[in-house]
């Protein structure tokens, strides 16, 4: 009896060694089999990560802002949007006093000045034209210098040249403000050179626009004048009753810099004697 019970105990003993054996068996083959697997699979999740963080890149990536670069010294004030606030020059520096402003022909500049109170009773908004400025003021000019200005729109468009318009009217304190502005920014030389003493502004009579074009970015440089469409303007304003008021080289007569951009209407007949005589409306008129 005992020694039945001795090998019971012996051939469960073996049993189990057995299936111990099995078992370490079958895990040494599936350690194995996962190893073999394990570079290619490593290899499949790295690929995965990669065309992940390719989609990612291609998900996010947004083209970058371009840079918007400050200018330089501009060459008149007119780059810089009218300021909002309304600020009296406390010493201006008067000569004549006119006393027909609302005339086609009047001639402002340093030694004559237009009355304080002097607001063009013809002003129309210019809806019918390609502006630059959000300011409702500056997109206003006569009437009669609207048609005229539409007039020239389309014929420099119908010649392939696309014109805008940037500033038209500004009342007098509008200018005050914009010529202290300058002067605050870059002294009062300067502001004598490029910009206009509130009263002594063209702009105050609604006959005059700052005009400019795509190639310049829609701003005011001297460069205008040696664009196509600059060229255009100075070879046919006078068509339709615009002069170039400021021209190159006669600054000691005008009191300001070269402005190409700057055109003024003074009505087909009298501006086509003035572009045919080759002279400034100071000159003209003396």
């Amino acid at each position: 009896m005992r020694r039945k019970n001795k090998y019971k105990i012996r051939r469960t003993i073996i049993v189990l060694a057995t299936l111990l054996l099995i078992l370490f068996g079958v895990f040494l083959i599936i350690e194995k089999i996962k190893n073999d697997k394990l570079p290619h699979e490593k290899h499949q999740e790295e690929e995965s990560t990669n065309n992940q963080n390719e989609q990612g890149e291609e998900e996010t990536s947004v083209e970058p802002e371009p840079v918007k670069e400050e200018p330089e010294e501009p060459e008149n004030p007119e780059e810089y949007e009218e300021p909002e606030t309304e600020q009296a020059i406390d010493d201006p520096e008067y000569g004549i006093i006119i006393e027909n402003p609302e005339k086609l022909d009047v001639m402002v500049n340093k030694t004559r000045n237009l009355p304080e109170n002097y607001v063009p009773e013809d002003l129309v908004t210019l809806t019918d034209l390609s502006t630059v400025l959000s300011n409702p003021e500056v997109n206003q000019l006569r009437k009669a210098a609207y048609e005229a200005l539409k007039e020239l729109f389309n014929a420099a468009k119908e010649d392939g040249y696309e014109l805008y318009a940037r500033s038209g009217y500004r009342s007098y304190y509008t200018q005050a403000s914009l010529y202290s502005s300058y002067v605050e920014s870059y002294g009062k030389a300067a502001a004598d050179k490029y910009s206009a003493k509130p009263g002594q502004s063209e702009h105050q009579t609604g006959l005059s626009m700052d005009i400019t074009c795509e190639a310049l970015n829609y701003t005011l440089d001297t460069s205008f004048g040696e664009t196509e469409e600059g060229k255009w303007v100075a070879e046919n304003a006078h068509r339709y009753g615009f002069i170039i008021r400021y021209p190159k080289g006669k600054e000691d007569i005008t009191g300001y810099s070269y402005e190409p951009w700057h055109i003024r209407y003074v009505g087909i007949e009298l501006a086509e004697k003035i572009y045919e005589s080759g002279l400034t409306m100071e000159e003209y008129f003396q």
